[in-house]
């Protein structure tokens, strides 16, 4: 007779039977994690998450509250991924920027995926960037450089299309003047605006960084 499914508990974390949690990582209440999900040591995953099925949670990974991952997703050592995140599912983090098999002093480079950002199902994020607060990186896109707060960015490599509003939806562009951008969302009558600033002496990383700010 097969054992009914239990319903997770809203306070305490949901493990399932088949999952590999290792005793050391924090995980907070009201998680689950489920089916043949495997969660290394020194990892600490927020209130409120699901982690989905076939998952891998590297090592020292650190995970906000509310975040969604679904299936197939691997986050690796040096990913941090803050509050109310999705990460679509099979979509790829990598934390080695020159990867051989061969390699013996390869170091990790970290990534970081602000509040509220969502990535598309099969997207790939080449290590060492950061993605924006709020904003959406498109299924199967390839990602190298920041992707900036509220924008939209499409292809491989992936470029900004739009701005979006909190909710995802893409919002109108109201004036430019200067440096200064500002956009509206008509569903959620939401205000964006952007500044850019000129760099005269960029990093010398050889990624082009131009400073946006978003205020609401």
């Amino acid at each position: 007779m097969t054992e009914p499914a239990r319903t997770p508990d809203a306070e305490r974390p949901y493990i399932h039977q088949t999952a590999d949690v290792d005793p050391s990582a924090l995980i907070g209440r009201g998680t689950r994690i489920w089916h043949r999900v495997h969660v290394r040591e020194r990892t600490r995953i927020g209130d409120g998450c699901t982690v989905s099925k076939d998952c891998y949670i590297d090592a020292g990974v650190v995970i906000g509250d509310r975040v969604k991952i679904q299936n197939g997703v691997s986050v690796y050592h040096g990913v941090t991924v803050e509050d109310d995140v999705f990460l679509g599912p099979h979509m790829a983090f990598t934390n080695d920027e020159t990867p051989r098999a061969f390699s013996t002093d390869w170091k990790v480079v970290p990534t970081l995926v602000r509040r509220g950002a969502s990535i598309g199902a099969n997207a790939t994020i080449v290590c060492g960037v950061t993605i924006g607060p709020y904003s959406m990186v498109a299924a199967g896109s390839t990602v190298t450089n920041d992707v900036p707060p509220h924008s939209l960015v499409i292809g491989s490599p992936a470029r900004v299309v739009a701005y979006i509003c909190r909710q995802g939806h893409r919002m109108r562009p109201l004036a430019a003047l200067d440096y200064l951008g500002s956009y509206r969302c008509d569903k959620c009558d939401e205000e964006l605006r952007v500044s850019f600033e000129v760099v005269d002496n960029p990093p010398a990383s050889g990624r082009p960084r131009r400073r946006r700010e978003d205020r609401e």
